[in-house]
């Protein structure tokens, strides 16, 4: 069980962080697609979902190609290191780019459904850009865009395709709760196979449901007795 709860801790905390860049990111280009019109936004929007549709191997093979020592983002291209590949910093790479659409668009159908005329009113009466946002738009799109963290990061528990290319199953450092059911089961471990799959459905679960309950309207509660 000890090599159990540090595959579990380590897959939760590196899904933490890739859906804190998820988040704050996906939040701003989402922002940007969901209220301003520009040249090449039907481009970006697609780029932008592409890992929705490609597969996961696929994905993480091009993140291979970039970050490999004559890749754009190699060692002999930039002069240095990044030390990203076989590491947990690519794990994290992997799991934020897989749930980087799913965040994006439930982000912008959230902030999509604030009436822009309330922003619009905000700016009559002086306020600033930076003071609609947090105290208007994020605040009405607060439930979509829990829902968008919480969507990006049950994706990331469970991503293992991308993660396997560019960081590898080394137990202890880069081994995730999906590389690990794949290896139990390589090895003919059922047993631990199966208390793996159980906690990652009850993750997915508690996850599903919370988006759930945070995708319907609030209902009023009707006082009469």
């Amino acid at each position: 069980m000890d090599g159990i709860s540090t595959i579990v801790i380590n897959t939760l905390l590196w899904a933490t962080l890739s859906t804190c860049l998820t988040l704050s990111t996906g939040t701003a280009i989402a922002y940007v697609l969901a209220r301003y019109e520009f040249t090449g936004k039907n481009a970006l929007s697609t780029l932008i979902s592409l890992p929705l549709v490609l597969p996961p191997t696929a994905v993480g093979f091009l993140l291979l190609r970039l970050l490999a020592d004559n890749g754009i983002l190699g060692r002999d291209t930039l002069g240095i290191d990044l030390d990203v590949l076989l590491d947990w910093k690519a794990v994290v790479l992997a799991c934020t780019i897989m749930s980087f659409p799913l965040v994006v668009r439930t982000a912008r159908v959230s902030i999509e459904a604030v009436n822009p005329r309330l922003e619009q009113m905000g700016q009559t009466l002086g306020m600033s850009f930076t003071r609609i946002l947090l105290s208007i738009t994020l605040p009405l799109a607060s439930r979509g865009l829990i829902a968008a963290g919480i969507l990006g990061f049950t994706r990331a528990v469970g991503e293992f395709g991308a993660t396997i290319i560019v960081a590898g199953n080394i137990p202890g450092r880069t081994q995730t709760l999906s590389s690990a059911i794949y290896s139990a089961h390589q090895s003919g471990n059922d047993s631990r196979a199966n208390t793996l799959v159980f906690i990652s459905l009850a993750i997915g679960f508690l996850a599903i449901y919370l988006t759930e309950r945070l995708s319907r309207p609030f209902q009023k509660k009707d006082d009469r007795s």
